[in-house]
């Protein structure tokens, strides 16, 4: 998974009908185990444009989407956000809602 910018998903979510940006924090314990799961998403849907943001350096973007609490998943279809996930629950869930 790719570290991307503010707008680096701006870019992906007109490019691509769907995208899923993980946000977190470096100190988050939740955080790290929800990346652990995204990287097997990100093998069983290599197609799907998934990159990742500490929500530090994205302030703006979090004021922005109203993002509550880390770890967060927002996910993208047809240029506008859908979803914004806060818990993971596991990895067929997380495959569910991204398998399109």
């Amino acid at each position: 998974m790719e570290q991307w910018s503010r707008e680096q998903w701006e870019q992906n979510i007109q490019q691509y009908d769907q995208t899923a940006f993980f946000l977190y924090t470096p100190m988050c314990g939740t955080c790290e185990i929800s990346e652990k799961m995204l990287k097997v998403i990100e093998k069983l849907l290599p197609d799907l444009p998934l990159g990742m943001a500490n929500i530090n350096y994205i302030e703006g973007l979090a004021n922005d989407l109203k993002i509550e609490s880390v770890p967060c998943l927002i996910v993208s279809e047809n240029g506008k956000v859908t979803k914004k996930l806060y818990a993971f629950k596991s990895v067929p869930f997380l495959y569910e809602i991204l398998k399109k």
